[in-house]
């Protein structure tokens, strides 16, 4: 079984659509997506620098046209079941992707999910890493710099949230403590941190307000925080508010795919981070971005290989 992973805020560059870019399929997401940013975002990361790009709104909405408008041009081949998960604002574009939305609904949410954090957050939030200690060495250098764990990935891998400095002690620290890596991340506001908890209830509000259709025949929706099977939006609605303020355990979502029998793996991007994880894990399982093909032809073709 295939999966398809929607990737969430990083780095982005010019490129990001350049494998879709003039593809007709896509053309409805960069409309929509055009509707939400005032500019085609092809246009707009061509003619923009790094620092914009970051801005916590306009990732969350590039992040997302990426994964949809690579989907889009795939939909038609997915006759097969197929499963579906998203990391962090991916999983936006995951429901997309599963049918709940349309993408242009999931671009306008996406829009109130971004202006709704950037409104709580408050000022110098920011994300980090630590690559190397386990939960137990990693938990008294969060006690000590007011951070909290934002993200739990493979390998020891945790994504931080709090105050940018505070983030910055905190990883220069660890690498003092044996991490094998550790510092910031391009990601300006502290996602999946109770600092970002009076998000919860607008944005539910938000979710709530708009229409839902049923997860799509032989798509199978992985929760994104953890890979509970979603078999209708109504009784995960509220999960995907809260999420905004709680901490993300995409290594037990990677176990969950697993599990469900998935023998090949499709990182829709934004990047190639999801899939060396999940390669990482489960060496067993092909794994490809979307990012490494040249041309959406030859996606097209491994979509249908077998």
């Amino acid at each position: 079984m295939l999966a398809l992973l929607c990737g969430g805020q990083g780095t982005l560059s010019d490129k990001i659509f350049d494998l879709v870019a003039d593809q007709p399929a896509a053309e409805p997401v960069f409309v929509a997506a055009t509707a939400c940013l005032g500019q085609d975002p092809r246009e707009f990361v061509r003619t923009r620098g790094a620092d914009e790009l970051s801005v916590n709104q306009i990732s969350q909405i590039l992040t997302v046209t990426s994964a949809l408008a690579i989907h889009a041009c795939i939909a038609d081949l997915l006759t097969e079941e197929t499963a579906v998960t998203g990391y962090s604002v991916g999983e936006m574009a995951a429901w997309s992707v599963a049918g709940i939305w349309p993408a242009a609904e999931a671009l306008r949410l996406t829009d109130i999910r971004a202006r709704l954090m950037d409104r709580v957050a408050g000022q110098d939030g920011r994300l980090g890493y630590v690559r190397g200690l386990d939960r137990a060495m990693l938990q008294p250098l969060l006690d000590k710099h007011g951070c909290e764990i934002a993200i739990r990935n493979p390998d020891r891998l945790h994504v931080i949230g709090g105050m940018e400095q505070d983030v910055i002690n905190l990883c220069q620290e660890a690498s003092t403590q044996g991490a094998a890596r550790a510092g910031l991340l391009a990601v300006r506001i502290a996602s999946h941190t109770s600092r970002l908890e009076p998000a919860c209830v607008p944005l539910l509000q938000a979710l709530m307000a708009s229409t839902r259709a049923p997860v799509a025949y032989q798509l199978l929706l992985l929760a994104g925080d953890g890979g509970e099977r979603i078999f209708s939006a109504s009784d995960a609605t509220a999960k995907l508010a809260d999420q905004v303020a709680c901490p993300i355990d995409w290594a037990a979502t990677l176990e969950a795919l697993a599990e469900q029998g998935v023998d090949r793996v499709l990182d829709l991007g934004p990047g190639h981070a999801l899939a060396e994880m999940m390669q990482g894990s489960y060496p067993s399982i092909r794994c490809y971005s979307a990012d490494g093909f040249r041309s959406a032809g030859g996606l097209r073709r491994w979509i249908t290989s077998e």
